[in-house]
């Protein structure tokens, strides 16, 4: 709630350190104003249990109080959630299960209430926020693009514990309840009215004038649900009911490998509360949280989170602020460049013009931003006023008109070394002294790419991944002479895209792509060993990944991988020679997904991906080994984790946090183990330096332990402190 809207309803809080006031107003109606002094948004602690519990006494013995608008005391947000710090106070599941008890008791109270209780949503209203305001008898929001309400605590594997997993279904039905907590998906504010989970969606300017007038109406309760055939036999007898948690059951098996926990419990408990007395959902809630809270799943999770947190805080270089940034530029008009010019408009809201030797591909990149947002349109997720004023942001150019006062110029253009430095010629004379050549190469130093640049210090990497609206990482790579103010203005740039940047050393693959590699290779080397492509790609994605490296050697195209593998032998040595077979693939025509001939079928109706049998015979093997052993995929990880531990003791990385989240965001590295570092904590340096060992001995030096790891072995030290 903004400023402006407290002095129109002559709302005053009261300046103390209490988090929660109320404020009674002429009308017989009270706010209940949550504001958490100190911080910039709303999150539920413990520690407000007793706070809250004597507010609600005073608000029963107040007869003259004839209803209650629960709102925040924050210009942009309602509530964001609990505080996930206070679950590592928890020693036991016990603990935690007191503290979801806790929260429902205190809902409990507040729905008890005998005057009409409304809640008014402004900004995110997410987690213990949505349980809070579900507890309340009505729920008006605002229409702002800010407004978002869900429950995200799959998210960090665990589930709603302050009563969201019993009240949710009740009022948006069982089906929808499912896909919103078993994804952690969010509802704008006219999403969330068709699903019934507010009464009415307001301008912001009248929100608390509309809450105080649902109160004084009473007809707090939201209109009934429209029930189609559909939900009737689904959701209305048992029998519909065992078919629906069945289903769910099979689609969250099939993607999480039994990996996490908390989906299948967040079944069970909405399972017993539609089956059972209502108190049975409730204690069964409060268990199930319990046990996740002190789950290695969830701590993990959780580590994830703190982590990207913290590196919100940070600076490229800690004391350089970063350089203002107000036009930019992308080169190239393909995929990765729409891709970069549509997070540029929409998420950093940046006006970018896009240089392209042709109109196709100007078109192109345009088009790549207009589907994405036409999509988010007809999803009800945007205006369409809203989608054309991001579209507006973006440009197109096939000279260099309007490139004067770009401040940063993204290159991504094909990876060839010449035109990259023919780039960064044009940027020099068409631009100002000040602007920045980022490239987006993904495997070429950025030191060579500079090394014709009449300023070198205005050089840098700036790595993404594909696709770009949809991966959170972006890896900033400063070579020798890149300058302190280029690297921190780079890195703030980035974060505006929304992206999770890692500052990484200026050397062949950087970190992602070189720790990819040798995966990569050893998944190669089983398949000519005989393993098939799909108990290869299955074996994978039953450990974590999200997809499996003969895939993903599809999506990303064989031949590109072809050009990336000599260019890292001969930087880094033959451990990352990649399988020779692999060059008949490139002779047959086999350059994956693109080229709708690879690994796996494109010119097939099969909803089911199939293996195209034909590449068997163009690697010359028969497939005998259809099975892929744990040993197997021990194999392909273990690569991995050596070579992120040699990246760490090289300084191609900061540390070891960024190391994972770098893997983590990057390559999907199964994010419930942490990353590599932490997952090599997990297993032990000493098994990881024993098993690397006697793969030396039988299959060759690529699987030698680096020094590093094998110090940590002897040392029994670990990458994070206990």
């Amino acid at each position: 709630m903004t400023d402006v809207t407290m002095q129109e309803n002559d709302l005053t809080i009261p300046e103390d350190t209490n988090t929660f006031s109320l404020v009674r107003q002429e009308n017989g109606i009270a706010h209940l104003v949550m504001d958490v002094k100190g911080d910039s948004m709303n999150t539920l602690k413990a520690e407000f249990g007793e706070e809250i519990a004597a507010t609600l006494k005073e608000i029963r013995e107040d007869k003259t109080i004839k209803g209650l608008v629960l709102l925040s005391g924050k210009a942009d947000s309602f509530v964001a959630g609990a505080d996930v710090h206070m679950l590592a106070n928890c020693t036991s599941a016990e603990e935690a299960t007191a503290l979801s008890r806790q929260g429902q008791m205190i809902f409990d109270q507040l729905e008890n209430l005998s005057i009409p209780v409304v809640a008014a949503v402004h900004g995110a209203c997410l987690g213990g926020g949505l349980e809070l305001a579900m507890a309340c008898h009505g729920r008006v929001c605002s229409d702002s693009g800010k407004t978002a309400l869900g429950l995200p605590e799959v998210q960090l594997g665990l589930l709603p514990g302050g009563g969201g997993t019993q009240r949710l279904p009740k009022l948006v039905g069982i089906q929808k309840s499912l896909d919103m907590m078993l994804t952690g998906k969010q509802l704008r504010a006219k999403q969330a009215l068709k699903a019934g989970l507010v009464n009415v969606v307001v301008p912001h300017s009248i929100l608390i004038e509309t809450a105080e007038k649902l109160a004084l109406s009473g007809k707090v309760k939201p209109k009934a649900r429209k029930l189609s055939l559909t939900d009737k036999l689904l959701e209305g007898n048992r029998l519909g009911r065992s078919v629906l948690f069945s289903q769910a059951t099979k689609m969250v098996l099939g993607k999480t490998k039994g990996n996490y926990p908390a989906p299948l419990k967040i079944i069970d408990c909405i399972r017993t509360g539609a089956e059972q007395a209502p108190s049975k959902g409730y204690q069964v809630e409060a268990e199930h949280f319990g046990q996740l809270v002190m789950s290695d799943v969830s701590a993990q999770l959780r580590q994830i989170f703190f982590a990207t947190t913290d590196m919100k805080k940070e600076q490229g270089v800690e004391g350089i602020q970063p350089a203002k940034i107000e036009s930019v530029a992308v080169l190239g008009g393909g995929l990765m460049g729409g891709g970069i010019a549509f997070v540029t408009a929409t998420k950093a809201k940046l006006p970018v013009r896009i240089k392209d030797i042709s109109h196709q591909g100007i078109s192109h990149a345009l088009k790549y931003g207009y589907d994405l947002l036409n999509k988010k349109v007809k999803r009800r997720f945007m205006r369409h006023s809203e989608m054309q004023n991001q579209l507006a942001n973006i440009t197109g150019t096939t000279e260099f008109t309007g490139f004067s006062n770009v401040d940063i110029a993204v290159e991504a253009v094909f990876e060839d070394l010449t035109l990259k430095q023919n780039m960064v010629a044009d940027i020099e004379s068409h631009c100002k002294e000040s602007t920045i050549f980022a490239s987006n190469t993904s495997s070429l130093p950025i030191g060579q790419i500079a090394e014709k640049a009449q300023r070198p210090e205005n050089v840098i990497g700036l790595h993404y991944f594909s696709p770009v609206d949809k991966m959170p990482l972006a890896e900033i790579i400063a070579h020798d002479k890149t300058s302190d103010q280029t690297i921190s203005t780079t890195v703030a740039f980035a974060k505006k895209q929304g992206k999770t940047p890692i500052v990484v050393k200026d050397k062949a693959g950087f970190y992602v792509n070189r720790i990819l590699a040798p995966y990569m290779n050893e998944a190669g080397m089983l398949l000519l060993e005989g393993c098939s492509i799909e108990a290869l790609d299955k074996a994978m994605v039953k450990f974590g990944f999200p997809v499996g490296p003969m895939q993903l050697l599809d999506e990303v195209g064989i031949d590109v991988g072809s050009k990336i593998g000599p260019i890292l032998q001969a930087e880094l040595g033959e451990r990352f020679a990649p399988p020779a077979a692999f060059s008949k693939l490139i002779a047959d025509g086999r350059l994956g997904k693109k080229a709708k001939k690879g690994f796996y079928q494109y010119n097939t109706k099969s909803k089911k991906k199939l293996v195209d049998e034909g590449v068997y015979s163009s690697l010359g093997l028969q497939t005998s080994n259809k099975a892929v052993s744990e040993a197997q995929v021990e194999r392909c990880v273990y690569m991995m984790l050596n070579e992120a531990a040699r990246c760490l003791d090289e300084g191609i990385i900061r540390n070891a946090r960024d190391g994972d989240i770098g893997a983590i965001f990057g390559i999907g590295f199964p994010p419930f183990l942490g990353g590599p570092f932490n997952y090599i904590d997990k297993i032990g340096a000493v098994t990881l330096v024993s098993k690397l060992n006697q793969w030396q001995a039988e299959f060759g030096e690529r699987f030698a332990p680096c020094d590093a790891l094998v110090k940590i072995a002897q040392e029994g030290e670990s990458y994070y402190s206990s």
